[in-house]
């Protein structure tokens, strides 16, 4: 059991991290999503490296790591919500990284599958598919668009996260500084989300956004910067260091609860049948994916514990 002020650590974690994508929807109301990627990231990197020490990381990893959940993750995941995605909807959905990172650390690592997690994923790619379906407007091809936009987004993160992998192996045994690798490669994501917003937006609209810069712009971008990588990364990296990745990790399930949870209290959304069914089975294969193979070792102790010898 974690102690009192490392439970509460891990909560705060949760609930930033869960929050946020209501913050990225209020955000994006009045500022061009690759422009709000340019700035979050921006934030992240200053002044935070000014404090941080440089990982002994090679540059490849700094690149392929700020390309893919830099701007791969976070610039789908922009479009896909000014698009339509329901931010809500999206906490849940994003939540399949789990099973791009199985099928890209198999394929690139790799590393062999259990069967709880064949099954994991296959309960949760059919809530994935009640998700895209059962939308009150999903014949519309902007929720269907919007929609794989944040599987995209998923699949870029689970990326990112065999990315990690790799570079903390790279450190030939050597520590692996996570926070200061997240803050340091938050150095690379703003250019390219700086020229794909001039092409995608055009630049009299950065501009106007610029000179109409609103503080609920500013809180948005800040709190995606601050609270989503510096408190949540740095917290959560805190952590990581005093318990096993097995303790602390499972409580990210709460995530896409609280990205749930803050939608429908300040966003208003609601949820269809189809759709509260198919977070149901994303979730329940999240945990599958999570404890299943404890579980199963669990109930084999239980039972050759329990069994009588025989005489």
């Amino acid at each position: 059991m974690m102690p009192l002020r490392d439970l509460m650590m891990v909560l705060c974690v949760v609930t930033v991290w869960g929050a946020s994508f209501t913050v990225i929807k209020l955000g994006l109301g009045d500022m061009p999503p690759m422009l709000m990627g340019a700035l979050r990231f921006m934030l992240s990197a200053f002044p935070a490296l000014l404090i941080v020490p440089r990982p002994k990381v090679a540059l490849r990893w700094w690149l392929a790591y700020g390309l893919s959940v830099g701007v791969g993750q976070f610039a789908l995941l922009f479009l896909a919500i000014r698009h339509g995605m329901p931010a809500g909807l999206a906490s849940v959905t994003l939540q399949s990284q789990a099973f791009f990172t199985m099928a890209l650390s198999a394929l690139l690592l790799r590393e062999r599958w259990q069967w709880p997690q064949v099954v994991a994923l296959t309960i949760a790619g059919c809530g994935l598919y009640l998700l895209a379906s059962g939308g009150s407007h999903s014949s519309q091809g902007a929720d269907w668009w919007a929609f794989m936009l944040t599987l995209g987004a998923a699949a870029f993160w689970g990326l990112s996260n065999v990315v990690v992998r790799m570079a903390a192996d790279s450190c030939g045994g050597e520590p692996f500084d996570l926070l200061g690798f997240i803050v340091w490669t938050s150095l690379i994501p703003p250019i390219p989300f700086a020229i794909l917003s001039l092409w995608l937006d055009g630049t009299q609209q950065v501009a106007d956004s610029l000179r109409h810069f609103s503080l609920a712009s500013l809180g948005a971008v800040a709190y995606l910067a601050f609270g989503g990588t510096i408190l949540g990364s740095g917290l959560f990296s805190a952590l990581l260091t005093r318990h096993p990745p097995g303790r602390v990790a499972p409580y990210t399930l709460l995530v896409p609860v609280v990205g749930l949870c803050t939608a429908w209290l300040i966003l208003g959304e609601r949820l269809t049948h189809m759709q509260l069914q198919g977070c149901t089975l994303v979730l329940a294969g999240l945990v599958i994916n999570t404890f299943g193979l404890r579980m199963i070792r669990a109930a084999g102790s239980v039972f050759v514990s329990g069994s009588t010898p025989n005489r």
